[in-house]
Parts: structure tokens; C-alpha cells; sequence
């Protein structure tokens, strides 16, 4: 097997790594402006990933609107694409942190930082991993480009900008998800169920929609009551004088099943103390179901399993309920089916659906030439012969583009810490998931 991928590769990839954590790349829409349309620190992210880019040898381009970016090497007419993300979700709450989540450090053979697999570890892996095949003097039969995208965690108006502007991609993948390769991705739909408010109860909970909620915060005047039912059902608090903060477990949207979502719990407490209906839907009908099952019935398909339902925020005013939630679609549901049932089950509460994202679902074939070159690939490196291409829950930018899967850059037995805190990635898993890079864009490209 060839052996593109040097200690100096691996050595300088960590260091540019280390760069990017340093940048809290989280959108910002109150700092948006002309060529920062995601906020300052989103567009310097950007511009340090073309630096480096262009310290490596790349031809570069930056959209004059700060959108999107993108680095190019090679000849010819096929396009290879590259999809990475700069931007990253906020840290959540710094007690939880080891560290400072945007000061990157080693803890033994693992480095630390906001974003370190998801996905500024990732597209930095991919990056040196053409540069060492770009050491290595190859000549590439297609041209490959790495695309930057900035708005991956809300609604991808980086990638929409892009295919306004661009040439459309021949095949490709994203390396922001699992190896060894995810060939089918569920359906996106985000939205909110939106109704009266509650001169009783007041509550403000915002979240990020593809955030299971670790914490819940109250502080009205029934926080003695809701003290004594939280105790009573055994549900995680802590107190801080006049508020309390019910405690969960994060983890991401597309695995709302493993993660204990801390506004519904806190929302089956209140439920029981203030007769609300709109409060009631999460409280007595959602409750801790995160497939969705209790709202909209059993959704399933045999290609990609279960429906997932994460209700992500939460705010309660004098004049309005606001209810986030984000679901994963298996690949074959329509989307007017779950947006039917969901409507119909909202309103017997009093809340009215509003649309605010959608994704359709990808599905690219087991035998095409992309999934079998990459698959080949990264059995061929890791000596994995039982692992086999997954279905996902999450969302990737492989699916904006044609011929587009989502590969690695996470291997199968390692914890996908992606919008959790102490995010982690060994330095083994690093320098792996380079050598896989290098090789199956070797086998594509060259």
C-alpha cells in the first residue's frame, strides 16, 4: 500500500487544526453585514482556512458576498468535490468543559476544541492529504476542489449561494460524518409550533435546533413546586438562589434518542402545575419520546429506521408559545405526510405550524462507482471487512450536490462527539482518517 501521508503531514495538519479551533466560528446574525453575512468570526474562519490553502499550494477563491469559499488543484473537465464547514455549534454551558472550548489542547494522544470532528478536524484532514499526494508530484486527472461552506449548522445558505454561482460537482463526498461511508441520509424538516402565550408560566429556552437540550432554566414563582416534582421524579437539578436549571444530556438532533432532552423534562413538571395546552403538547403528549411516536405515530421505513423528534427550544411569553423542533426523516417518507399528522396533532393544542427548514433525503446506489471506489478504500487501509455502508440520521452537505456521499472522517469504534463538550479526536484517528483521504482520492483523482 503506498504510504503518501508523512509525520511533517500529519505533524503540520494538527497545528492548522489548532488555527481554526482558535476562531469561534459560531453564527452570529447580529454581527451580520457586507461580506460577513454570518457574522465576523464565521467569515474569519473562512479567510484562515483559504490562508492555509493557499500556503499549501492551492489556487483559492473566496465569494466576494463571504458565502463560501474554495481551493483547487488539478486539471481537467471532471470536477471532484470536497464539502467541509467552518462554522461550528455554540460550546453550550462552560462548567460542562474541561477546557476552553476555543483554545484547542492535547489531553494525552487527543485534541480538544470546539469543532475538532465536527468538521474542522475533518476538512483539515483532507486537506493535508492532498497536499501529501500533491508532495508526491501525482497528476490529477480530475480537478480537485474544496468547498468551505459557513451556515452548515442552521440552513446552509452558504451551499444554496454556491450552486447559484458555481459549476456543479462531478462526484465527491463530505468528511463530516462516520466511516465507513454514509450512503442514504434521512430527510431534514425544522420548524416551529408557534401559539398563545401564558400570563401563568413564562419561560425562555432557546436552543440550536440540532442540539438536544442539556439544560432548562426556571426561575417563576412556582420554582418550590417544581422543585418537589422534579425531586419526585428523579429528573437532575441544580439550584442556584432564586432559579433552578434541570440538567439532560446533549447530544446530536439525528441520535435524540440517547440524549436526555432537559426542556421536556422541565415541560412534564410545569405541565402539572399550570393547565396550559400549548405547554401540555410537550408535557404530557411529547413527554421523553424522541421518535416522535406519541405525536405522530410510529414513522419507520426498513431502509433507515425510525423518525427522530427533537424539540429544541422552548419560550413562553405574556403573548406567545414557541416550541423549536427538528426531526429526521426516514428516506422514503414524504414530507407532506409527518407535516399532515404533525399539524393536525399541534392544533388539537393550539399551536400552529411554521415551516423554518427542509432538507430532502439522499440516497446514493451501494453499487456505484463512488461508494465501491470508496469502500474499497477504506477497507483496504484499516483492514475493516465487517463494517458496511450506514444509513444516517444526520445531515451533511453531500446531499446539495450530485454523486455526493458522506465519508468518515469519525471511524466506527470511536465516540462521535460532534455538539457535545470535551469534543475529542486522538491523534491515531487523525492521522488515519488522512490516510484514508489520500488513498481514495488517489484511486478517484488520479
Amino acid at each position: 500500500m503506498r504510504q503518501f501521508v508523512k509525520k511533517e503531514h500529519q505533524e503540520a495538519a494538527v497545528k492548522s487544526i489548532k488555527e481554526l479551533i482558535r476562531i469561534p466560528s459560531i453564527l452570529d446574525e447580529s454581527d451580520s453585514g457586507e461580506g460577513h453575512p454570518f457574522g465576523k468570526n464565521v467569515v474569519a474562519a473562512l479567510d484562515k482556512v483559504l490562508e492555509i490553502c493557499e500556503d499549501l499550494g492551492f489556487k483559492t477563491f473566496k465569494d466576494p458576498e463571504g458565502y463560501y469559499g474554495y481551493a483547487e488543484v488539478g486539471e481537467g473537465q471532471d470536477l471532484f468535490g470536497v464539502l467541509c464547514h467552518l462554522d461550528v455549534v455554540p460550546a453550550g454551558d462552560l462548567k460542562n468543559w474541561h477546557s476552553d472550548p476555543f483554545e484547542p489542547i492535547l489531553n494525552g494522544n487527543s485534541l480538544i476544541g470546539r469543532g475538532v470532528q465536527d468538521d474542522k478536524g475533518p476538512t483539515i484532514a483532507a486537506l493535508y492529504a492532498v497536499k501529501a499526494l500533491m508532495d508526491e508530484g501525482v497528476a490529477f486527472t480530475k480537478r480537485v476542489r474544496f468547498i468551505f461552506g459557513t451556515d452548515e449548522e442552521n440552513l446552509w445558505r452558504c451551499l444554496d449561494k454556491y450552486n447559484e454561482k458555481e459549476e456543479a460537482l462531478t462526484l465527491g463526498f463530505a468528511p463530516d460524518s462516520k466511516f465507513p461511508l454514509i450512503y442514504a441520509e434521512k430527510g431534514l424538516l425544522q420548524a416551529y409550533l408557534v401559539g398563545p402565550g401564558s400570563k401563568e408560566v413564562s419561560v425562555n429556552l432557546p436552543g440550536t435546533m440540532n442540539v438536544v437540550p442539556e439544560t432548562a432554566s426556571y426561575s417563576g414563582n412556582l420554582l418550590a413546586e417544581v422543585k418537589e416534582k422534579l425531586t419526585a421524579l428523579d429528573f437532575d437539578f441544580q439550584e442556584d438562589g432564586e432559579s433552578l436549571t434541570v440538567i439532560g444530556k446533549s447530544t446530536h438532533s439525528k441520535e435524540a434518542p440517547k440524549g436526555i432532552n432537559a426542556i421536556t423534562r422541565l415541560s412534564m413538571v410545569l405541565s402539572d402545575l399550570v393547565d396550559f395546552a400549548p405547554l401540555n403538547f410537550l408535557g404530557k403528549l411529547a413527554q421523553e419520546n424522541a421518535t416522535g411516536e406519541t405525536v405522530v405515530g410510529k414513522i419507520e421505513d426498513e431502509q433507515s429506521g425510525q423518525l427522530t423528534m427533537n424539540f429544541a427550544s422552548l419560550t413562553i411569553t405574556p403573548t406567545e408559545t414557541r416550541i423549536g423542533v427538528d426531526m429526521r426523516m426516514p428516506v422514503t417518507v414524504k414530507k407532506e405526510e409527518l407535516v399532515e399528522k404533525l399539524t393536525k396533532k399541534a392544533a388539537d393544542y393550539g399551536l400552529k405550524y411554521e415551516e423554518y427548514d427542509f432538507i430532502d433525503s439522499l440516497y446514493v446506489p451501494l453499487d456505484s462507482e463512488l461508494v465501491q471506489n470508496l469502500m474499497s478504500t477504506y477497507r483496504d487501509i484499516t483492514g475493516d471487512l465487517v463494517s458496511e455502508p450506514i444509513v444516517s440520521g444526520g445531515a451533511t452537505f453531500a446531499r446539495t450536490m450530485n454523486q455526493c456521499v458522506a465519508f468518515g472522517a469519525i471511524l466506527p469504534n470511536v465516540a462521535g462527539m460532534a455538539h457535545q463538550p470535551n469534543e475529542a479526536w486522538t491523534l491515531e484517528d487523525i492521522n488515519t482518517a488522512m490516510k484514508i483521504y489520500a488513498e481514495a482520492i488517489y484511486r478517484l483523482c488520479v
